[in-house]
């Protein structure tokens, strides 16, 4: 069962309307690192937890980020809502599509589900969710650089500092598990290169605790395979001489 309130997570008051801002605040719409693509990426990953209590967590951020696109729809609305008397060249695709969001990026480009990260291991998923609550973290950043009213400002800022405490979550759950700096996950066990780094960029090198014990460090590595055989293929077009009829 969902139960929508009316009122807003936290106010979202802007002062001062831009359509060009709110051209920029699409990308936390219906951008690759957006709200929606949060939302539904958690949301989804819920149903493959076996643990009741991460769970419980994914469904929980899921819907605040719900409320969080709603948060940044409103924003939107508020930038847009004078579209009429703005230059078209100030915001072009308002001017096209009408006030409001749309599920597109900045761009233009349309929202698509190949933004989700979810693969049906909780282990795996955690470690996906800290990547997109650092990658919204980053566009709501750049956002707030390049924003001139205090009231959205003000939204953009609360915003940001719950990508920071989903992250924190995010991470409890997989120190629970034991899983926070293991990564180890699933049932196969690697192979005996598991703690070997090669030095495949060469030149000016430097090393660091990535490249050093308890890591096997090869210096100069070498190819331990054999050249594959060419293929046979009869109905492959000759690039040599030309053929004898």
């Amino acid at each position: 069962m969902f139960l929508h309130r009316k009122e807003t997570i936290v106010p979202v008051r802007v002062e001062t309307p831009d359509a060009r801002f709110g051209q920029y605040l699409l990308e936390q719409f219906g951008g690759a690192t957006g709200e929606l693509t949060a939302a539904l990426q958690y949301w989804v990953q819920a149903f493959h937890v076996t643990d009741p209590a991460i769970r419980d967590m994914l469904q929980d951020i899921a819907i605040e980020e719900f409320s969080h696109l709603e948060m940044v729809g409103q924003l939107i609305v508020q930038h847009t809502a004078r579209v009429d008397q703005t230059p078209v060249y100030d915001a072009p695709l308002f001017q096209m599509k009408g006030i409001g969001p749309h599920l597109v990026d900045s761009q233009g480009n349309t929202w698509t589900a190949s933004y989700v990260n979810e693969g049906g291991n909780v282990v795996r998923d955690l470690r996906a969710n800290i990547a997109a609550e650092a990658g919204a973290r980053q566009t709501y950043e750049a956002l707030i650089h390049r924003c001139e009213d205090a009231g959205t400002k003000k939204t953009l800022t609360h915003l940001l500092t719950r990508e920071i405490t989903h992250a924190q979550m995010f991470m409890k759950a997989l120190d629970a598990m034991g899983k926070l700096d293991d990564p180890y996950f699933g049932t196969i066990k690697p192979d005996d290169t598991v703690n070997v780094v090669f030095n495949l960029s060469q030149g000016d090198d430097h090393r660091g605790p990535w490249n050093e014990k308890p890591f096997e460090y090869v210096e100069n590595p070498k190819p331990s395979g054999q050249i594959p055989p060419a293929p046979v293929n009869p109905d492959d077009e000759k690039s040599g001489p030309r053929a004898k009829r």
